[in-house]
């Protein structure tokens, strides 16, 4: 099957890395096509995917899949080998509604820590707001580590669709030097060993383009 995976820049685009990382972890081979945001240019290339110019889109033949979720959910049911939601019932629900908070909640950990592969910013501030954010995605690690995840090191054990739906926020809370423990501490450590997390990063921090609305 041939898959095309069109992306963001690698040092901006946490939305891009999350189907990126899930592909590459189930070892779906895909042609990677990036498009640099908001160049001049940016607008017409991803006119032909049909998704409201965002990225990801996944491209299989003249089919045009956008939106994270929809990305990996599409190709977990034409792989069944392939690492998607947990196959046991409760650990599944609770793997859909965290990534589901992921998907539409912590605003403001993502205004005010965005993405940033290239630098790292120790002792950085963090605001109440932003704590409670940070409260709240170390308790839900926790929550699917005790209760769903004992048989292995990922947050459900197995890899699944919800490692790489938190893989940015790990990258955020690393670069701006958000002190954790326990488990957090661990699953942060984690995610930055694996090899495609850190041939992303390597490859975000060669990128030259500036989005100032993602710089701090």
């Amino acid at each position: 099957m041939a898959y095309t995976l069109i992306i963001g820049n690698k040092n901006y685009s946490s939305w891009s890395l999350r189907p990126w990382f899930w592909m590459k972890q189930a070892g779906i081979e895909f042609t990677e096509k990036r498009l640099a945001l908001f160049t001049d240019d940016y607008r017409q290339q991803i006119v032909p995917y049909f998704s409201n110019y965002k990225v990801p889109v996944l491209r299989h033949d003249a089919l045009n899949v956008w939106d994270t979720i929809a990305i990996m959910e599409y190709l977990a049911e034409l792989h069944p080998e392939a690492p998607g939601w947990p196959i046991d019932a409760a650990a599944r629900a609770t793997a859909r509604s965290a990534s589901a908070e992921m998907h539409s909640g912590f605003s403001a950990l993502r205004a005010a820590l965005p993405m940033n592969c290239r630098k790292h910013f120790p002792g950085y501030p963090i605001t109440n707001s932003v704590q409670r954010d940070i409260d709240r995605i170390t308790a839900l690690w926790e929550h699917c580590k005790q209760n769903h995840g004992t048989d292995g090191d990922w947050l459900f054990g197995r890899f699944s669709i919800a490692d790489a739906m938190y893989a940015p926020v790990v990258l955020r809370l690393a670069g701006y030097d958000v002190s954790l423990a326990g488990f957090a501490a661990d699953y942060v450590r984690l995610v930055l060993g694996n090899e495609h997390i850190k041939n992303w990063i390597d490859a975000g921090k060669q990128e030259t383009e500036i989005i100032p609305e993602d710089e701090v």
